[in-house]
């Protein structure tokens, strides 16, 4: 009844603050997998998309007093798809990747947010890892390699020097905190997408990989802000 309660809230256009609110107590909330079976609804799924700018394919993110009612949006997506079968298959349905991968788009030369990038990145890697139909749409419907390996190589601040060469700068500072942790969002959900990959068979592919396989190189030789990140990282 609590979340239901929230949910009530937040489909009404309430300020900001309190959306933000809200959505941080449905985040707590979500982690609980009982909580979740009666909330778990075309209807309150497609509010918290609402609040995470995930049903508007033309708009741009502008009003950056929006960014922390989308971030906790996206937060509370990524618990309740992890913790509910039924919303990993309202994910197909709704579908929720596609949404994903043109918000990425839209973060693309924007500033402040990262976090923005972060978690729209988790997301994508937790519907890759637990919807095998959603991993196969984003291979082969939604150009995911090529979204999630340009998510990277931005996330590494990569410059190139040739095709398939990056530009080896030793003396660049470590990647801050955001820059890392969307790198590593990226990297899992490349794994998984190109998961079933072995076999390449068109020019576009082969380009693809091999572009990959130059920012992944160029990975292993940028560090992290602490030991631990970059370890996390390669």
């Amino acid at each position: 009844k609590l979340c239901e309660g929230i949910l009530n809230i937040l489909e009404k256009d309430t300020k900001t603050s309190c959306q933000v609110a809200c959505l941080e107590a449905l985040r707590i909330l979500s982690r609980d997998k009982k909580v979740l079976v009666p909330v778990t609804t075309k209807r309150n799924m497609q509010i918290l998309m609402r609040l995470a700018k995930l049903d508007t394919v033309e708009d741009p993110l502008e009003r950056m007093s929006e960014f922390p009612v989308i971030v906790e949006a996206l937060k509370c997506l990524c618990n309740i798809i992890f913790n509910s079968a039924v919303a990993q298959k309202l994910s197909l349905e709704l579908n929720l990747a596609a949404m994903l991968c043109n918000l990425l788009e839209k973060c693309k030369d924007q500033q402040f947010v990262d976090d923005i990038k972060c978690f729209d990145l988790r997301l994508l890697f937790l519907l890759s890892l637990l919807h095998t139909d959603i991993r196969s749409q984003l291979r082969q419907e939604l150009q995911g390699v090529q979204v999630l390996t340009q998510a990277l190589e931005s996330s590494l601040s990569v410059r190139w020097v040739e095709e398939y060469k990056t530009a080896e700068d030793r003396d660049r500072p470590p990647l801050s905190l955001q820059e890392t942790d969307c790198a590593i969002e990226a990297l899992k959900a490349l794994f998984n997408v190109t998961l079933d990959s072995w076999n390449v068979h068109s020019e576009n592919e082969s380009h693809q990989f091999r572009y990959m396989a130059a920012i992944l190189r160029h990975c292993l030789l940028t560090t992290g802000p602490t030991e631990d990140k970059t370890e996390e990282l390669h």
